[in-house]
């Protein structure tokens, strides 16, 4: 999930939002600004942007050609996210289909859970549900993913899409603040194996520093935290956003803290994997 501007991409035409995709973007402009220039430029140095264009745009179809396929289910579910306007009264010009997590972070999600072997799984913040549903049919036939999400309408949305395939009958919503509702789930004795946090990047050090010190992690249990590369903010010159400094601050945070090892992996918008270091 990642921050909204004002104005929201149009239905079906999705936004560059990841470090790939603005690079490919940006990378792109450039070539068609000497392509129209009608200057002399050193031909080498053409076709040298010209290969860093393929390299970047290349890269994302390239990894879904070769990652599992979608299930239909996710791939209708990527659709109804894709074809909602969500400069309407839903998203409010503050949600987007680019919160959409997306077929090959989908697919990563379900063999974290496989790998895990879990059988429970808590993810903070919902959206439309493909996360949920990715994870969710990773799951065994008795498995339950209790998903957190403060938005009630976009929540209906997600319940809408999950109720048309079998996984989703093991995803239980719950609206609500999420530190509260993380909470609750502790006072009441659940513990999950894999935790997800895709949800507003300001609170993000408060809802991990809750898993870690409460009992809603499992022994070897593994927290996933997305969006940690934040469309190169964190590490680009320039102004930033609210989102971006959060990010900075949440992954300084982390990588500072003796309760947990990380690694950051670069896929899409970026994907922290944190594991208690001690393995309890």
């Amino acid at each position: 999930m990642t921050a909204a501007p004002t104005t929201v991409s149009s239905p079906g035409a999705p936004r560059p939002v990841t470090p790939g995709s603005i690079l490919a973007e940006r990378l792109g402009g450039l070539l068609d600004r000497v392509d129209s220039s009608g200057s002399v430029v050193d031909q080498e140095w053409i076709e040298d942007l010209r290969s860093a264009v393929e390299l970047a745009r290349g890269l994302d179809p390239y990894l879904e050609s070769v990652t599992t396929p979608q299930s239909p289910a996710l791939a209708e579910l990527a659709r109804r996210t894709a074809s909602e306007d969500w400069n309407g009264p839903r998203g409010n010009g503050v949600l987007e289909q680019e919160m959409l997590s997306g077929h090959v972070e989908g697919q990563l999600l379900k063999t974290l859970v496989h790998l895990a072997r879990a059988t429970r799984v808590l993810e903070v913040g919902l959206f439309t549900g493909y996360s949920a549903l990715a994870m969710a049919e990773a799951l065994p036939a008795d498995g339950r993913l209790v998903a957190l999400e403060i938005d009630a309408g976009v929540a209906e949305f997600a319940q809408a899409c999950l109720a048309d395939s079998e996984a989703g009958s093991r995803v239980e919503v719950r609206v609500g603040p999420a530190l509260e509702t993380l909470a609750e789930l502790d006072a009441a004795g659940e513990v999950f194996d894999l935790v997800f946090v895709d949800a507003d990047k300001g609170g993000y050090t408060a809802y991990l520093d809750l898993v870690l010190e409460s009992g809603l992690l499992a022994p070897h249990g593994v927290v996933v935290v997305d969006n940690t590369l934040m469309q190169g903010l964190p590490w680009t010159s320039g102004q930033s956003t609210a989102n971006g400094e959060a990010i900075a601050a949440f992954n300084a945070a982390v990588a500072a803290d003796p309760r947990v090892e990380q690694v950051v992996v670069p896929l899409r918008d970026g994907l922290t994997l944190i594991r208690r270091a001690d393995g309890s």
